[in-house]
């Protein structure tokens, strides 16, 4: 007769990941809002966690795109899940950009603002106007040039993701028209693919430090007050994002054959830590791995969230249609149809250059304005001050929609079953205990 396995030894709660987030998260908004200036001192912790997530997001990327792509073999798979991806990808990102020009067309939330742009604080317009000039490059020659990076090595210290995209994509071709001679290549870089989520994994216990410095900073600089007369844009900016997660991304996860609320419990770690860093790339090391561990195929991975990171933004390309038609309802601009369509068009193709990173919205929102006539690019100052709360809400439904796509294109792909996903979901996210010898 043989014995019953041990149930698996759950960790106490204060030592599970998610939760010393949400503690410090907690903790950084107290002390932020009830000393300031010591919060404003804390900026360095929330900068250094970034910049060692973002140290290793080009080495983990080339390695997954790599070994899924060029284990892929069939080029013609490669080109059908690339086509479902880019489909996929363009179809949900116009409802997020309807989604939104609807709301805020009803809300009205910069109705009787008033704003004169003349009259906007000089550092807050000076700081309009450095977002506008980054925008400035932003145009779609450029921004196709700039794929292509200046130097093979050049992609990994860029930080710019879709270089790496690029050259891992020639790299996997390569490797596959190698053939057997390319074997030994792949599993070398799938063994050092390996060594650099190991790493992943001793930076990653870093993240209630980082979240508790990020949040303590935003606090202590903007303050819970600073959001003012905004804060009927931002409530309902998050609340569209809500729903837009809830419906549009519940609808798919639903079509899919699973829960968008077990996905999102699945994901809670990772979405804490967008959370407190403001900054979607943050969690895309631990997103891929969760996702394989829902069966998804590691080809559809590599390929799906690496692009998704900048043709997938959902959260995004929401906040561009909302801001853009607040700050001209704000400045009193008249918007007809016409020219909220053409908004539309604009803003589906300047979000295609931004990543995860902080801010990055609001150039691709530069971008935008600078084609609609009226809309003085001053009026951009309006935001400055609230863009930090924003962009956490931005990177959040950036992070779910992207994740989402991933299991839709491996159920589109036949990669697994409803079943298999359902099951894979309701697991524990801590791994198991070895087994207890004898």
């Amino acid at each position: 007769m043989s014995t019953p396995a041990p149930a698996p030894v759950r960790k106490p709660w204060y030592r599970i990941l998610y939760v010393q987030v949400l503690m410090a998260v907690a903790l950084g908004i107290a002390l932020g809002y009830l000393f300031p200036e010591h919060g404003k001192a804390l900026k360095p912790l929330g900068d250094a966690f970034i910049k060692l997530i973002k140290m290793m997001i080009a080495p983990i990327i080339f390695c997954t795109v790599v070994h899924g792509v060029a284990s892929m073999g069939d080029l013609k798979k490669l080109g059908r899940v690339g086509g479902k991806t880019l489909l996929y990808f363009e179809v949900v990102s116009t409802i997020a950009l309807l989604i939104g020009l609807l709301v805020v067309n009803v809300l009205k939330p910069g109705a009787g603002f008033h704003a004169n742009a003349a009259e906007l604080g000089a550092s807050a317009a000076k700081t309009a106007h450095e977002y506008a000039d980054k925008a400035h490059g932003l145009s779609t020659v450029d921004f196709l040039l700039n794929i292509i990076p200046s130097s093979f090595v050049g992609a990994f210290t860029s930080g710019d993701l879709l270089q790496v995209l690029f050259i891992a994509i020639l790299s996997a071709f390569a490797l596959t028209h190698m053939g057997e001679r390319g074997h030994g290549v792949l599993n070398v870089i799938e063994r050092t693919g390996e060594v650099f989520f190991a790493i992943m994994g001793i930076v990653v216990k870093a993240a209630p430090i980082g979240a508790f410095g990020a949040m303590a900073y935003t606090i202590g600089s903007h303050g819970i007050g600073a959001l003012g007369k905004l804060l009927y844009l931002m409530v309902g900016f998050y609340v569209t994002a809500g729903l837009f997660v809830v419906f549009v991304l519940g609808g798919i996860a639903r079509w899919c054959g699973f829960s968008i609320f077990s996905f999102l419990r699945y994901i809670k770690e990772e979405l804490l830590l967008v959370l407190g860093t403001s900054s979607s790339e943050t969690a895309l090391p631990l997103m891929i791995q969760k996702l394989r561990g829902l069966g998804c195929a590691p080809s559809t991975v590599g390929l799906v969230v690496p692009t998704g990171y900048s043709f997938n933004l959902d959260g995004t390309n929401i906040y561009m249609a909302m801001a853009a038609v607040f700050l001209a309802q704000a400045t009193d601009t008249p918007l007809n149809l016409s020219q909220q369509i053409s908004l539309l068009v604009v803003a589906m193709i300047t979000s295609k250059g931004a990543s995860g990173v902080t801010g990055a919205g609001f150039i691709t929102l530069a971008a935008t304005l600078a084609v609609v006539p009226g809309i003085p690019i001053e009026s951009l100052a309006l935001l400055v001050g609230i863009d930090r709360f924003m962009s956490e809400c931005r990177a959040l439904t950036n992070l779910i929609g992207n994740g989402v796509a991933t299991v839709a294109i491996s159920r589109w792909e036949g990669e697994l079953s409803a079943e298999t996903l359902r099951e894979n979901l309701t697991q524990l996210v801590e791994p198991a205990p070895p087994p207890t010898p004898g």
